[in-house]
């Protein structure tokens, strides 16, 4: 079959689940987008038709619209710090020791890990070999006393067969019915048991024990033990050195402290101790405010649509998560939502959004208790609890999407922009897979949209999400603009497995699915530490990722 045809067959199938239309991207504020029609556009300088005005007086300009609809945080004379944390680079010599370190440690762990995994096969290969034979002998003793004796050479060829019996016989014939068979099976499902390699233990999507901090309550390291101790005393002065915390949290933040550390992080809470708790009571108030403001209004023929969309949506959230199905849990998600989208009428709620309220929520429940999270019931909490969790989310989620709003209005020009330095990046980074696609003609369109529109988060797990978004809101434009590195990274990673496959249908599959299921904080570091140096040698250089 052609390759056009492989396309036309697979675009068929996948019509739900392709990047860019309307079941997969866009709510109810926007039309489907064609990912090819706007490639093409691209492709040939065309710029996508601007949205029709809706009303006379409107914001001429992204940043007068940003700042008109910013609500996030109240910027006052004492909040100066918080503003100046975007201007701030981190300590690039530190960073990128870390990056080289995490990348090195990681290439010794993999080598002892293969050393290790080698020397346990051996030796259960060793003591089923032992096995084997003693059983034999058992066998063999078995026989002699029921005097079914054979020669030596029909011994040694019955014993040389997976396939046959594992009782000796003179022929078929004498063989009990369907025995051979049976034998057959057991002998395969051994030589499989033995030939493949071993499979983890399933893991908890949110968490599992061996990633430091997550969930629960593992024993830690001493060296995470003195990470937690750094965090606290930093967190316990009077006026939080945000700089050191950013650098502190750029490599994973414990989950004890990993509430706080967001909020200030985000912008949500102030570096002065003494007057976090009142922000947070006002913040919380203003919220539920708005829901007696406008979450009646749900019902109103000018916003059912908005609201109905999300109602769809809510349930998909994350449905391999007991957490995420829970009945209040949902119309948490449905307030936050809604109203978030009538107070940002220029782009209104996108699919994808939804996402992104799932980490914070997360995050904030931990600080609430000690066990497991993904089967958490959270009617055992106290109401206040609960109305904090769902105030803090709204904000925090908030101000991540000021900084790239543009990704969800009309065209979602900050997408397409996103996407088209991925492949300008990754075809300087490695040619042998831009290529590749290329020669496939798979468009970065068709799989990284749904990367930069749910910030990698339908690629990872969402342990996997909550350690990147540490490093995100460490780093200065970290869902702006470190992210586009990330992805860079994260596709180059399949180089191997991409390079493998031989038409687009192939490629388009792995690339929608990739096997990150068993993905932790190890994976993720390494992936950051890529990141990072990628940022490094061609951030403040562009022109050397353009051809």
């Amino acid at each position: 079959m052609s390759s056009d045809g492989n396309k036309k067959q697979f675009w068929k199938r996948n019509a739900a689940k392709v990047p860019g239309s309307i079941q997969h991207v866009y709510g109810a504020q926007h039309p489907p987008f064609d990912p090819l029609l706007h490639a093409n556009l691209i492709k040939a300088g065309n710029k996508p038709p601007p949205a029709t005005p809706g009303k006379p007086k409107k914001a001429t300009t992204f940043q007068e619209f940003e700042s008109i609809t910013s609500d996030a945080w109240d910027v006052g004379d004492d909040d100066d710090e918080l503003l100046a944390m975007a201007a701030q680079n981190l300590n690039i010599e530190v960073v990128m020791e870390t990056a080289n370190k995490v990348i090195e440690n990681h290439s010794k762990q993999q080598e002892r890990q293969r050393l290790d995994d080698t020397t346990e096969l051996e030796h259960r290969d060793e003591e089923e070999v032992a096995e084997d034979e003693e059983e034999d002998e058992e066998d063999e003793e078995d026989r002699v006393e029921e005097g079914d004796v054979t020669s030596p050479e029909l011994s040694f060829a019955s014993q040389s067969s997976p396939y046959t019996d594992s009782r000796l016989v003179k022929s078929h014939s004498e063989a009990p019915i369907g025995s051979p068979k049976d034998a057959a099976g057991e002998h395969a499902a051994l030589h499989r048991q033995r030939s493949l390699p071993h499979r983890p233990p399933v893991i908890p999507l949110v968490a599992r024990m061996a990633d430091q901090n997550t969930s629960g309550t593992p024993a830690m390291t001493e060296r995470e033990a003195s990470r937690l101790d750094k965090f606290k005393q930093l967190l316990a002065g009077p006026n939080t050195d945000l700089e050191e915390l950013r650098k502190l949290s750029w490599s994973g933040i414990p989950r004890q402290v990993r509430p706080i550390t967001w909020k200030l992080l985000s912008g949500y809470l102030p570096a002065n101790a003494e007057r976090r708790e009142s922000v947070l009571q006002r913040k919380r108030q203003e919220y539920f405010g708005f829901i007696q403001q406008y979450y009646d209004s749900r019902n109103d023929e000018h916003h059912q649509d908005t609201y109905r969309q999300i109602h769809i949506d809510i349930p998909r959230t994350n449905p391999l998560i007991p957490l995420f199905q829970q009945a209040s849990v949902q119309e948490i998600f449905e307030r936050i939502l809604f109203i978030w989208a009538i107070r940002h009428p220029a782009s209104g709620y996108v699919q994808g959004i939804n996402d992104l309220v799932t980490p914070f929520f997360v995050v904030y429940v931990f600080e609430y208790i000690e066990e497991e999270v993904e089967n958490f019931d959270v009617s055992s909490l106290q109401e206040e609890a609960l109305r904090n969790i769902e105030a803090d989310s709204f904000w925090c989620m908030s101000k991540l999407l000021d900084g790239i709003q543009d990704n969800y209005t009309f065209a979602q020009p900050g997408i397409q922009r996103k996407v088209k330095a991925l492949e300008e990046l990754v075809s300087r980074i490695d040619e042998s897979v831009h290529r590749h696609m290329h020669h496939y003609e798979v468009e970065y369109l068709q799989f990284a949209f749904r990367w930069m529109n749910n910030l990698l988060m339908r690629e990872l797990p969402l342990r996997c999400t909550i350690r990147l978004w540490d490093t995100y809101q460490a780093e200065p434009e970290g869902f702006s603009h470190f992210h586009l590195y990330v992805c860079a990274a994260f596709l180059v990673k399949w180089r191997k497995e991409i390079l493998e496959e031989r038409d687009f249908q192939g490629l388009m599959i792995l690339l929608q699915n990739l096997p990150t299921m068993h993905w932790g904080n190890e994976e993720v570091s390494v992936l950051l530490a890529e990141a990072y140096r990628l940022k490094f040698a061609f951030a403040d250089a562009p022109n050397h990722y353009k051809r």
